[in-house]
């Protein structure tokens, strides 16, 4: 695991949505997994996606640091420093 200079970036964050990708849900389209954005909430799609919206909102906002937003997992990456981060708490998960 490398360094990230964004630990700053973490906050306390609600889920912007517990039903799946909501650019994906406008859209009529599908996604492989969903991401959390550990500055604001904005939960998008992973890279693995057609639209990756979890990097898009990135490219858009600057928000380094997002958070698998899948049952079970528990860790964070960093796009701005394109590290992988210790796991820690995220925001709940959908029931």
């Amino acid at each position: 695991m490398g360094d990230c200079t964004h630990a700053s970036a973490i906050h306390d964050v609600e889920p912007s949505s517990l039903d799946g990708c909501p650019e994906c849900i406008a859209m009529g389209d599908r996604w492989v997994h969903l991401r959390i954005c550990l500055s604001c909430g904005h939960v998008g799609c992973c890279d693995s996606s057609r639209n990756r919206h979890a990097r898009r909102h990135f490219e858009i906002t600057a928000h380094p640091i997002i958070a698998s937003f899948q049952p079970g997992e528990d860790w964070r990456y960093c796009y701005a420093d394109d590290v992988l981060l210790e796991p820690g708490p995220v925001p709940a998960h959908r029931a």
